[in-house]
């Protein structure tokens, strides 16, 4: 589902003050970097329990950043899913604009319920999806859209020890396990394809003493009828591999390396370099320019019904 509402209030043309909430590798690789080179936004300040920015006010919890004082403008949320609702609806109680990382929360639910909350306070949500945003994607999206569809597959697979070293959290339900990274296809194809899909069915690969899948295969079954095949692994230990084909009736797309490079039928394979991030925050400052709410949940969707549906597997220990 993707809830978008307009409403008045926007500051055209002023530079947007942020806080950073969450200090950790993702806000570090990719948010820090992108705010950084992005002259309409300012970091302000950050909020986290563990970590810190040389030179930027730093809080503890958003509640210490809130009460501080701090002129404030729009908060970014860097958090593990569990808890990402509670910091962004006390960031909307005090008229703060909020983009959440993917994903955007633990169920579609809380985020429909932080869009309605948004609306009513006038202030902006982005729920983000930063590999919508990957080089080739836009492109897949533009030669799908005059093709008939006939099926597809998704493979997606890495080293969760590479990847997410020492993060117990995301082997817990709200942390996704193999989903956290697969949700990332998941966004990918409910942007190049109109389709709407269902989870048809799931096996998945639950390691002793978590709740959350090591590794799943699912069918995604299309409103129009076909199927997509997705094979998940966390434990891959091979080069990474996030690839999606998409079959139709004037031949195959392929979009590799998380859509960064993509494959048409006759033509060889396109890459070019990513800048999901700094697209990202081009879309939130727009987004608060225009006084626009964005949540797109359909990933999200899709993995709360594999877990729903899916049949649950033994897996063996599973340790950092």
């Amino acid at each position: 589902m993707d809830e978008r509402k307009d409403f008045s209030g926007g500051r055209e043309g002023a530079e947007i003050r942020l806080a950073l909430v969450g200090i950790g590798r993702i806000a570090r690789d990719q948010h820090l970097p992108a705010i950084a080179a992005d002259p309409r936004f300012r970091l302000a300040a950050t909020a986290s329990r563990n970590d810190s920015v040389d030179g930027v006010p730093g809080y503890r919890n958003i509640d210490e950043l809130l009460a501080s004082g701090l002129p404030l403008d729009a908060v970014s949320l860097c958090t593990p899913p569990e808890g990402r609702a509670d910091i962004a609806r006390r960031a909307i109680d005090a008229g703060v604009h909020v983009m959440i990382e993917k994903p955007p929360g633990v169920s579609a639910e809380e985020v429909h319920a932080l869009a309605r909350h948004a609306s009513a306070k006038g202030v902006t949500l982005f729920a983000s999806w930063h590999s919508r945003e990957a080089a080739a994607v836009d492109t897949a999206r533009d030669w799908l859209s005059d093709r008939t569809v006939t099926g597809g597959r998704i493979i997606w697979k890495e080293d969760i020890r590479q990847w997410h070293p020492g993060q117990e959290w995301i082997l817990e339900r709200a942390g996704m396990g193999v989903f956290d990274p697969a949700i990332n296809a998941f966004s990918i194809l409910t942007r190049i394809l109109p389709a709407r899909f269902e989870v048809e069915a799931a096996t998945l690969d639950i390691p002793g003493h978590r709740s959350a899948a090591i590794a799943a295969a699912c069918t995604l079954r299309s409103a129009e009828g076909y199927a997509i095949d997705a094979d998940l692994d966390f434990l891959f230990g091979g080069a990474p591999r996030w690839d999606i084909e998409i079959a139709t009736d004037g031949g195959r797309l392929i979009l590799r390396d998380g859509g960064a490079t993509v494959e048409l039928p006759g033509t060889a394979p396109h890459s070019s370099e990513n800048f999901e991030y700094p697209r990202l925050y081009g879309r939130f400052h727009a987004l608060v320019e225009a006084a626009e709410i964005e949540a797109d949940t359909a990933p999200l969707e899709l993995v709360e019904q594999a877990y729903d549906l899916g049949t649950r597997r033994s897996a063996p220990p599973f340790e950092f």
